[in-house]
């Protein structure tokens, strides 16, 4: 019985996993999901592309990692394959849970982990009726919303399976309030209500944190966390320009990120995610803003250079050469003297207000082999091929 590698398309993470599962010895199985046709009938099951039946190379599977990058085709994808007998890193229920953000806040709240106060409001916008008329509800779901979250201190309007920052919209008024409201439509990545939370004063950084768990052992959390750092946006997203740095996490920190995992993989024995989590600093700062602002600046101009590797197009066609580059441009960034003193601020303000972080989403399929790999340090295909092993 094989591991299946489940893939939309093959990009660094997924190169990245085939090189390691070589260097692991562990021979990997690949099925392009997106591509497959999948027929259940009352002959039993094929699953066949244009070119190819990949019918026993299904059958053949035990465990597959589950990496399709849609949210709703990594649902249909872990379900089916379990529905076929076999197990998935993670699980449907988990990635079911992890689809949705308020759903992901229900199991942090349930289990008494911090998270930031948030509201649901199952109503949408507007309502049409069936004579065609439209009922706006922009005033009244505001008004819940000022309620219980203070507008002075600022309101993110979320979609609950948003991306990257995208369609998150703060505001610090009343007209911004509604006006961020009604933008908030049905859609594939807010099916229904609108989500709102309050803003974490978490200064200039948010933090990614790694735990996983194979079968028969415990749960770990990797002691290093990738901090996105950056004045840019409230969002500190590196897809919205800001730049990365390691920061160590405290131990209290760790045994939190633990429990998170736990508390959305329920009863799954292997599993892998990535929290978000935000250091609810306020004004408990370290050092002032003006301090910082303007190494930030030479850290985001050193990694400016990064981006230029990244961006390379024969990056596939020459996986082990561009990776070679990555890595130095990586090691040249993180020995500039912006870099450690940004890192040394980071640091110094997680230990001072640890007891201050709050977790706030977390990521079933992590993109990794680039900024999580060379700065956290940690190579999350090594322990999700661990835990695939483990599950046979």
């Amino acid at each position: 019985m094989s591991i299946a590698l489940l893939y939309e398309r093959s990009e660094t993470d997924e190169t990245g996993i085939k090189l390691t599962a070589q260097d692991m010895g562990i021979e990997l199985t690949f099925v392009p999901f997106r591509k497959i046709a999948l027929t259940i009938s009352k002959n039993g099951f094929s699953a066949k592309t244009r070119g190819k039946d990949y019918t026993n190379t299904f059958k053949d599977v035990a465990v597959a990692l589950n990496r399709a990058q849609s949210k709703n085709r990594r649902l249909q994808a872990g379900y089916l394959m379990e529905m076929l007998g076999k197990k998935t890193i993670n699980s449907s229920q988990i990635e079911f849970t992890c689809y949705s953000k308020l759903r992901t806040l229900l199991h942090f709240w349930a289990d008494g982990i911090p998270i930031p106060k948030t509201v649901y409001v199952p109503c949408d916008t507007t309502d049409t009726l069936k004579d065609g008329r439209e009922i706006h509800n922009e005033i009244d779901i505001a008004n819940l919303l000022q309620k219980e979250i203070a507008l002075d201190q600022g309101i993110v309007v979320k979609p609950d399976a948003g991306t990257h920052g995208k369609g998150a919209i703060l505001s610090h008024n009343r007209d911004q309030l509604v006006a961020s409201i009604q933008k908030t439509k049905p859609s594939i990545i807010n099916p229904v209500g609108v989500t709102a939370q309050e803003l974490v004063e978490k200064w200039f950084y948010d933090l990614r944190i790694i735990a996983y768990k194979e079968k028969g052992k415990p749960a770990v959390c990797h002691p290093v966390a990738l901090a996105r750092g950056g004045f840019k946006d409230f969002r500190t997203n590196t897809y919205l320009g800001n730049t990365v740095f390691d920061a160590k996490i405290p131990l209290p920190l760790q045994e939190l990120a633990v429990k998170c995992g736990k508390a959305l993989a329920n009863d799954s024995e292997a599993w892998m995610f990535a929290l978000d989590a935000m250091v609810n600093v306020g004004e408990n700062k370290t050092v002032p803003d003006t301090e910082i602002q303007t190494d930030l600046e030479k850290a985001a101009a050193e990694f400016e250079k990064i981006r230029k590797v990244k961006q390379d197009e024969n990056r596939l066609r020459n996986f082990p050469n561009w990776n070679t580059k990555l890595e130095a441009a990586f090691q040249t960034y993180m020995s500039t003297e912006s870099y450690k003193k940004i890192k040394s601020i980071i640091d110094e303000s997680i230990e001072k207000n640890k007891k201050a972080v709050v977790f706030h989403e977390a990521n079933s399929c992590p993109e990794f082999w680039e900024h999580t790999r060379l700065i956290a340090g940690i190579n999350v295909a090594v322990p999700l091929l661990k835990g695939a092993q483990s599950l046979i």
